[in-house]
């Protein structure tokens, strides 16, 4: 058995690094890429004659060693230069819009730049209603109401 696994041995591994590979291309997570560097390792030490037990620990500590020293900058490096798009409420921040009706402390609409229709309500510390057509600023999302102040109070 010892000369039928050092003999194919190379077979198992290549057949490793391939099923690893693929399983890395869905889940974009670099562990099981990780894993598969450590097969290659394993399969250049048997193509160089080693036996497959150090085939097996060179494996191992390969793979541990990449998962634990390698991995991680390489994660952060990859995540580093997320999307700077904005989205959801985020988006919403700074948007202008107008009145569509009366704006005050309690409650009103405004119809954003996007399009959307908002109940809104004037930020804390404006006087004061907004009347409808004037301009608004966005300057937070409370639940489901935007926070407005008015366009030209918005000027020092």
């Amino acid at each position: 058995m010892d000369a039928f696994a050092a003999e194919y041995a190379w077979i198992v591994w290549l057949v490793l690094i391939l099923i690893f590979v693929t399983i890395e291309m869905v889940t974009l997570d670099l562990t099981f890429l990780m894993i598969a560097a450590g097969s290659l390792g394993a399969l250049l030490s048997g193509l160089l004659g080693a036996p497959w037990w150090l085939q097996l620990v060179i494996a191992a500590v390969l793979t541990i060693t990449l998962l634990l020293a390698i991995r991680p900058p390489l994660l952060r490096l990859l995540k580093r230069g997320g999307d700077p798009a904005r989205t959801n409420v985020d988006a919403l921040l700074g948007l202008d819009g107008r009145v569509v009706s009366t704006i005050g402390a309690t409650g009103g609409q405004v119809r954003l730049a996007n399009g959307e229709t908002w109940t809104a309500r004037l930020s804390p510390g404006t006087d004061g209603v907004a009347e409808p057509g004037e301009r608004v600023l966005v300057t937070e999302i409370d639940g489901a109401t935007a926070v407005v102040v008015p366009m030209e109070r918005n000027v020092p």
